[in-house]
């Protein structure tokens, strides 16, 4: 497709119109006027004639995948095949989802003589995790004479990978990643006894009968005790919530997020935490049905699989179903872990089916169940700051809450689950101290 570009319309308005003008009111003009547009009409139409090679043997190539960071610079890469050698200027554009913000919506290139592939990087600012594609690339060459301008789409496609930003979170969390124990010996006790078998030796008074090895002795003839050690590497399972209620917006000190937002991004960092203290981390996503499952793994090709199930992770309109995750997970993990599910349960409904179905896996697996503390659950009398009935009114709403939650949480304790909440601000700080305690005192 060619358009008419500025050039064109400014002779037109400097020969056609004039000379128009003239021969149409000047006697014995018409001749000349008739030769100075014709001319340029066939300037023009000839300029429109070559600039049909123009396009001719260039081709735009993406890379496969792109990968980002949610509201980090980026630079997408893109290669420009010119089969002719020869020096053109080319106007290039792509069609950017709205979640991607590019410096500029179109890019002019001059590709010089000689060079059969050129490079060029498009800034851009991703401001949504997610996946998007890019499908075709918009080109704009200019005709010799620089009348016209001729456009052509060529497929262009891409893959478009915008994870969370973990940049922020791992600063704030840097000080629980320090290795001290690296620097020198640092004696810590661990609370809880082992369940790693590790050696038999003699008897020794004081010992549990429970720690005897009953064929051991009888083949000795005297007593014989079991040593266990203590059990380093667990499986932690991080499951996370995308249901209606993850959709709601939190307003934090610099930004405004999600919940299902905040999630992803403890999780991600918990995973980081897991590896490093030795555990085997893995991930299940559910709403009203399991999304998906990731078998718990060390290594970073595993963590890249669990990133890649998480960045494309949003929120869904359903009520989540505890019952077909419980069962789930009670078929599909027979060794005993620590579970983290990261939900709300601020609504009395869920609630109640959580302590339900809690049931069905809380006696296999150490349950931690953590959500955001709900805004204004707070007990009547904790803040002083009443200035009016709507006041007081608002803060018996919160009380009412906050006791729904505690008695909840006395609920889940005597089923052996673990309720907390947890500050929106510091949701991936608080889950690496959880993880900490739970090794520390050997719980698993």
């Amino acid at each position: 497709m060619i358009v008419p570009r500025t050039r064109l319309l400014l002779w037109i308005s400097l020969i056609v119109l004039p000379f128009a003008a003239v021969g149409a009111t000047v006697p014995g003009a018409a001749e000349i006027s008739a030769v100075f547009i014709g001319g340029l009409g066939a300037v023009v139409l000839v300029d429109a004639f070559l600039s049909r090679g123009q396009l001719t043997g260039l081709r735009i190539q993406l890379p496969d995948v792109v990968r980002w960071q949610k509201d980090r610079p980026g630079v997408l890469e893109v290669r420009i095949h010119n089969d002719s050698l020869a020096a053109r200027l080319l106007r290039i554009g792509f069609a950017f989802p709205r979640e991607i913000v590019p410096e500029t919506e179109d890019r002019t290139a001059l590709l010089p003589a000689n060079a059969a592939l050129s490079r060029l990087e498009w800034p851009v600012t991703p401001n949504r995790r997610g996946q998007y594609f890019l499908e075709h690339a918009y080109l704009e060459a200019v005709s010799p004479f620089g009348f016209w301008a001729v456009r052509a789409t060529q497929p262009a496609r891409a893959e478009l990978r915008v994870y969370p930003n973990l940049f922020e979170e791992r600063k704030n969390v840097a000080a629980l990643f320090l290795r001290r124990g690296q620097l020198g010996v640092h004696a810590q006790r661990m609370a809880g006894q082992g369940r790693d078998f590790e050696k038999l030796r003699e008897y020794v008074p004081g010992d549990s009968y429970d720690e005897i090895h009953w064929k051991a002795s009888a083949k000795r003839g005297r007593p014989v005790t079991k040593v266990f050690q203590i059990e380093r590497t667990q499986e932690v399972y991080v499951i996370v919530d995308a249901s209606r209620l993850t959709a709601r917006e939190l307003i934090l000190k610099d930004s405004r997020t999600t919940a299902l937002e905040r999630f992803v991004t403890a999780a991600l960092i918990l995973g980081l935490a897991a590896e490093q203290q030795g555990d085997q981390f893995g991930l299940i996503t559910f709403s009203d049905r399991v999304l998906s499952f990731v078998r718990a793994k060390s290594g970073q090709a595993h963590y890249d699989a669990c990133r890649d199930r998480l960045y494309t992770l949003h929120p869904q309109s359903v009520t989540p179903d505890f019952d077909e995750l419980c069962s789930f997970i009670r078929l599909r993990l027979r060794k005993r872990a620590l579970l983290i599910f990261l939900t709300a349960l601020d609504d009395p409904m869920l609630a109640e089916s959580f302590a339900r179905a809690s049931q069905l896996i809380s006696r296999q697996h150490l349950i931690l169940v953590d959500m955001l503390q709900p805004i204004g659950a707070n007990p009547l009398f904790s803040d002083e700051a009443v200035a009016n009935v709507d006041d007081l009114y608002r803060r018996l709403g919160g009380h009412l809450q906050w006791n729904s939650l505690r008695e909840l949480e006395n609920v889940l304790r005597r089923r052996g689950v673990r309720l907390a909440q947890l500050d929106p601000e510091k949701l991936a700080a608080q889950l690496i101290t959880q993880h900490a305690e739970v090794k520390r005192r050997q719980l698993l």
